[in-house]
């Protein structure tokens, strides 16, 4: 049974708690709580929690007092424990249950399920299943996108994070690019040698409850995690240090709706929330350091603001690569993405001379819900990209048929720090008899949000001219 099929077993439980007046929202936050009592057990990290407050005293608790000794937990696991993480986790905890025989019947699926069908990162799964299940069981959508994990794997590959090391998200979302980092530093060293000389890890998530799933999330992955609740684009992010390595794929669009006050080291403010994370992560990054980041495209070619972050990240920076990822991997979300690849050296001198580009996007398959992206669609990226995560491997120019090309600052500066890179021609833009109406709707709802995103970037350059 492959982890699609777990998560539809607990999307299926969906129908128990909707006897109890529970919508989607509300069902996946309560599952979390169940979940990760599970989970703990399963990965054998219960230990951490208080004894006569763990899954099998749930599990075995008499039908009589179910509900209340289920509510008497959930209050002692957010106020009596001494982890702070844990309490954390359960901090302010309400249960939607009504009925203990509800309540019952989801423990009791909960416990049929075939955990060892699930990688370690269990709990990442399943969250995201579910997410993806709400979204598509309820019109408005869920409101969140994960980054797919083929693209997460392949970025930790490239940028191989080390033992000692801090590792950074300033949008962590679940935490799926710090668990993906761990996991690699795990396979590639001894256990001793990870336990003498640990790597560190710090986010920002803004959304209260994807913040406590991350918590969940890093716990029960035994990552020495410190995911503050708060915005990194504003002074909540004071207490992050100087960064190793930078992994992000930070939310798409306008900061409209928050009144706070952007943190003043920032150079360039724009309502544009990518340009503003992009800046705070080059901001972000120690002086040796690298970052992996998902841009939409607006990043690489918008005028004002945008060609002055653009401008200002190659001089601080060694911008060494840009992959132009497929269309349709971030369908809900409508948008084309890229991932940017820089680091930031010692020596002063070394910021860009030259950026390799490597298109995914142009005549590559249509990717959606029928058609995923997988490993396998990196591998020769990979091999272009080269062993040396600060982008310093020998690299070939592929010329105008091939997939990888090199352009130098000048030529990058003659086209006024536009940095939209594309010389294949493009045969892949039509609809055939094999594209699915999801598929065909995702294209055109990315090319209006697009359009959407070009009005509001002249929107906000219109008003900072008219406040100057």
């Amino acid at each position: 049974m492959r982890h699609e099929s777990v998560v539809q077993k607990i999307w299926s439980l969906c129908h128990i708690l909707r006897g109890d007046g529970i919508g989607y929202h509300q069902y996946v936050s309560e599952l979390t709580y169940l979940l990760f009592l599970k989970i703990a057990e399963e990965n054998g990290i219960e230990r951490l929690l208080p004894e006569g407050f763990r899954w099998n005293d749930l599990k075995d608790h008499s039908d009589d007092r179910l509900l209340s000794f289920y509510q008497e937990m959930l209050t002692y696991l957010g106020n009596h424990v001494e982890n702070a993480t844990i309490q954390a986790i359960y901090a302010f905890p309400t249960t939607v249950f009504s009925h203990a025989e509800n309540l019952r019947a989801v423990i009791d699926g909960i416990a049929k399920l075939n955990w060892q069908d699930l990688t370690t990162d269990r709990f990442g799964q399943i969250y995201e299943g579910l997410i993806e299940k709400s979204s598509q069981d309820v019109r408005s959508g869920a409101g969140q996108y994960f980054t797919p994990r083929a693209l997460v794997n392949s970025m930790v590959k490239l940028m191989k994070p080390q033992l000692g090391e801090l590792i950074q998200d300033p949008a962590t979302g679940s935490g799926g690019f710090l668990i993906a980092a761990d996991r690699f530093i795990r396979s590639t060293n001894s256990q001793d040698a990870y336990n003498e000389k640990p790597p560190r890890y710090q986010g920002a998530e803004i959304e209260k409850n994807t913040r406590r799933i991350c918590l969940m999330n890093t716990f029960l992955n035994g990552l020495d995690a410190d995911i503050i609740y708060g915005d990194a684009l504003t002074d909540d992010a004071n207490t992050f240090e100087p960064a190793s390595l930078i992994l992000a794929n930070p939310p798409f669009g306008s900061k409209a709706g928050s009144r706070r006050s952007l943190r003043a080291d920032l150079p360039y403010h724009n309502a544009n929330k990518q340009l503003v994370f992009l800046q705070h992560i080059y901001l972000a990054l120690a002086e040796g350091g690298r970052a992996a980041v998902v841009l939409p495209d607006n990043v690489l070619f918008e005028d004002g603001v945008g060609k002055l972050v653009r401008s200002s990240l190659m001089d601080r920076c060694n911008l060494h690569t840009i992959l132009r990822l497929p269309k349709g991997i971030f369908s809900s979300a409508g948008v084309k993405t890229n991932v940017l690849f820089f680091t930031r050296d010692k020596d002063k001198s070394q910021q860009t001379r030259a950026v390799w580009v490597y298109d995914l996007r142009t005549n590559m398959p249509a990717f959606g819900k029928t058609s995923p992206l997988k490993e396998q669609h990196f591998e020769e990226f990979e091999i272009c990209f080269g062993d040396d995560p600060f982008g310093h491997s020998a690299r070939k120019d592929l010329g105008d048929t091939g997939r990888f090309r090199c352009f130098s600052r000048q030529e990058i500066g003659d086209r006024g720090d536009n940095l939209d890179l594309s010389w294949l021609r493009d045969e892949s833009e039509t609809f055939d008899e094999k594209s699915s109406p999801d598929d065909i709707a995702a294209v055109i709802l990315a090319h209006l949000r697009a359009a959407v995103q070009e009005m509001e970037a002249l929107t906000n350059d219109l008003a900072d001219d008219a406040s100057v």
